[in-house]
């Protein structure tokens, strides 16, 4: 770390507050500062090469300094720079964006809105939830129910379904409507014997004590990951979500899919709902929509959920929402030219055939002495680490060996998670295994 009082790495600690740091550790240690990315890789400011094992935060699809993308931000910036989409107005590249996404959704959706971040969506399909609720004359059907680990951001209706107690702490959070069921982590916390089937059940048989015990004409949805990225990569085990979605409906509760991570190839479908059979009544969409070359979200609507909102507008004279970047041309244009470029180049293909190989890896590095067991699936997964004295800094321990063996991961507790961009190759795969290994090593 460069100590100069000019240096980007001091004025950096001086003017910036990070995210997920210990803010009184990082005046101390400071940033790694990334300078430029190519490919599957980042380089500091002193030009150490990094396999960007995390895709950025998830997003990365199409891999850094793609060309493409550059020229269609460019173009639309000389052409239309910003409009909104407020009060009868649109554009373009917005109405593009809303129809492709209504065309390749897993199920049938009838409306799209955009935000800037999953956070922001999230926090809007719990507001849409309520004013649904309202316009459908069940006022106290109200209550948002999440997971144990479940991540869904970090505004305050969605960090309060988010089921991480980090992101609760002296923030007042979670709110009283927010309810969490259990995380359905199978290789920790099934019982003796207890086949994946059987876990599932009893996962379903939890939330559906929980739906009992509030009162069912109390809660309006249900909101899960398909698969559980930023808690620790949760694959769901046999027929959970088959076992989820037979209590949501018989109680008449929304199922909120959010893809934010396991959107666009992550899963090996284009979507996780595609890879787990969810039937979503909203999806919640980004990161990947547009490899986080801009910031986009999206959320997508079924008839049932969009029909009493509408209605409700009409009563009311109008939809009392909006966000001044909703729809931004900039944007829009490059999330189409970033699901082109998944399209045309086959990731969702690329996702599939290097899986084996990429979950392989996992499989292998499972049997180290400082490994407990491994998860994941499509392109993304995590290492559980054995815990050494205090419980929940292994994955941490891990991550700073991988850093030094040039390898950008995710500590999450005790594990260790990947994420590669979806245009890594074959070759890439086992380079950055190989590094994951040695950095194994390193912890002893």
């Amino acid at each position: 770390m460069n100590d100069m009082p000019n240096s980007i790495e001091a004025r950096d600690r001086a003017y910036q507050l990070h995210p997920l740091v210990d803010l009184r550790q990082h005046e101390k240690t400071g940033s790694l500062v990334i300078d430029r990315g190519e490919g599957v890789y980042v380089y500091d400011i002193d030009g150490k090469r990094y396999f960007e094992g995390l895709a950025g935060l998830w997003s990365v699809a199409v891999g850094f300094g793609e060309k493409r993308l550059a020229e269609v931000a460019k173009a639309q910036m000389e052409k239309l720079p910003y409009y909104h989409i407020f009060s009868h107005k649109t554009h373009g590249p917005s109405v593009e964006l809303a129809e492709k996404l209504i065309q390749i959704a897993p199920v049938p959706m009838s409306k799209v809105h955009f935000t800037s971040s999953g956070s922001e969506a999230n926090d809007l399909v719990v507001k849409l939830c309520w004013y649904r609720s309202n316009a459908l004359g069940k006022p106290d059907k109200k209550k948002i129910i999440g997971r144990i680990k479940g991540y869904h951001g970090v505004t305050i209706a969605a960090g309060s379904i988010t089921g991480l107690a980090r992101n609760h702490a002296s923030f007042d959070l979670p709110l009283d409507r927010m309810k969490h069921t259990n995380c359905p982590d199978y290789g920790s916390i099934a019982l003796p014997g207890e086949s994946e089937a059987e876990f599932s059940l009893r996962m379903a048989d939890d939330l559906e004590k929980l739906i009992l015990e509030e009162g069912p004409d109390t809660i309006a949805a249900f909101f899960g990951e398909p698969v559980m990225a930023s808690g620790g990569v949760y694959v769901p085990p046999q027929n959970y979500w088959q076992e989820i979605q037979r209590v949501l409906r018989k109680y008449d509760i929304l199922l909120v899919a959010d893809e934010v991570i396991t959107g666009f190839g992550r899963t090996g479908n284009m979507f996780g709902s595609t890879t787990f059979g969810i039937e979503p009544d909203v999806m919640v969409i980004s990161k990947q929509m547009a490899s986080s070359y801009m910031p986009i979200a999206a959320i997508l609507m079924n008839e049932t959920f969009y029909a009493p909102i509408a209605d409700e507008s009409s009563r009311i004279g109008v939809f009392g929402h909006g966000y001044t970047a909703s729809g931004h041309p900039v944007a829009t244009a490059v999330s189409l030219e970033n699901i082109k470029i998944i399209e045309e180049r086959d990731l969702v293909g690329n996702c599939r055939r290097l899986s084996p190989q990429f979950l392989g890896h996992l499989d292998a590095l499972a049997r180290h002495p400082k490994v407990k067991l491994r998860r994941g699936v499509g392109l993304i997964g995590a290492l559980e680490l054995h815990p050494e004295g205090e419980p929940g800094k292994a994955g941490a321990a891990m991550a700073a060996a991988a850093l030094e063996e040039g390898v950008i991961g995710r500590a999450v507790g005790d594990a260790f998670c990947l994420c590669p961009p979806l245009i890594i190759t074959a070759e890439e795969i086992d380079a950055m295994f190989a590094a994951v290994g040695k950095a194994l090593d390193r912890l002893g």
